[in-house]
């Protein structure tokens, strides 16, 4: 007959998503096995889509094998958090990947503030953005790296416009965000202070974009993602803020007159890009206020813990 908190823990799977992997909390340890594990799916992806290349015309290949590179990336990291889960739910204390402190707010309330966050974070970056790229590409090797970065890109999301939104806006903020805020921040929040553990989360997640102009703005949004989910422990508010950042600019890349604009720095008056600018960053500020509202209710942020308790208690 197994323990009593053991079959409180999988009462618990029944009714949470998550809860098979609540009680893995990895530290800075874990989060590079969590690294290698999605390392190794990147090359057991590409041994897949190499396979099927074989017997598959190119064209298919070179359009759609992001779909099954990307999310085969995270299946090994994915089933050792499983597996670590399972082991520590025998002994130790599980903390949830999603919870729901939204303080002051309604559920559509905060809804709506998050995606005002998300596109006045996306205006107030742009700059940094910009002089990040033109800092890194000064010399003629680095713009060549650059220019080979952009066209892996281009090519990986080639396919129709479907492929590209589901790859990019579904698959990415429900894959990454799991990842980077539900096991690497959720962990380190119970092991470090609060500022660096959302700082480090935000560096892993800028590391695994892998190019030096991509990871800038992962690490902005990915600070901006990390002070959400320490706030209201919500994952799916961080899957609706990264939804909106790359959807947006999936649509962009539909337009004609978009398709080649990087940075709005380049295309817009100066005028009107200073007003527009600064409106942003004030409504990036309010947002953020607004989120102070919700109150701590311990140290480690407003993530719930799930209490190896018997049944009945």
């Amino acid at each position: 007959m197994p323990p009593v908190f053991f079959q409180k823990a999988r009462k618990v799977n029944n009714y949470d998503l998550y809860a098979g992997q609540s009680w893995y909390v990895p530290g800075v340890g874990g989060m590079f096995a969590l690294l290698a594990w999605f390392l190794a799916g990147n090359l057991l992806g590409s041994l897949v889509v190499a396979i099927f290349g074989l017997f598959t015309p190119q064209s298919i290949i070179e359009n759609y094998s992001m779909l099954v590179v990307y999310p085969l990336s995270f299946i090994p990291a994915m089933l050792y958090a499983a597996q670590k889960s399972q082991r520590n739910s025998l002994f130790e204390t599980g903390y949830k990947l999603n919870s729901s402190h939204f303080g002051p707010f309604k559920g559509w309330q905060i809804g709506l503030i998050t995606v005002a966050l998300t596109l006045s974070t996306m205006i107030a970056a742009d700059l940094p953005n910009y002089y990040n790229y033109k800092l890194t590409t000064l010399t003629p090797g680095m713009k060549q790296f650059y220019d080979a970065v952009m066209e892996l890109m281009q090519s990986m999301t080639g396919g129709p416009f479907w492929s590209s939104f589901l790859l990019t806006a579904i698959f990415a903020p429900v894959f990454e965000e799991w990842l980077c805020r539900g096991m690497v921040l959720r962990g380190l929040l119970t092991k470090m202070k609060p500022g660096w553990a959302i700082v480090v989360s935000a560096l892993f997640f800028a590391v695994i974009h892998l190019n030096p102009w991509q990871a800038l703005n992962a690490f902005i949004i990915g600070v901006i993602m990390g002070y959400v989910y320490y706030k209201t422990g919500s994952l799916l508010l961080t899957m609706l803020i990264h939804f909106v950042n790359n959807g947006f600019a999936v649509v962009a890349a539909q337009i004609p007159s978009l398709q080649d604009v990087d940075y709005w720095f380049e295309i817009m008056p100066r005028g009107v890009y200073i007003g527009v600018y600064v409106l942003g960053v004030c409504v990036l500020v309010a947002c953020i206020l607004a989120f102070r509202r919700i109150p701590l209710e311990q140290r480690r942020g407003n993530i719930d813990s799930i209490e190896l308790v018997a049944d009945g208690e």
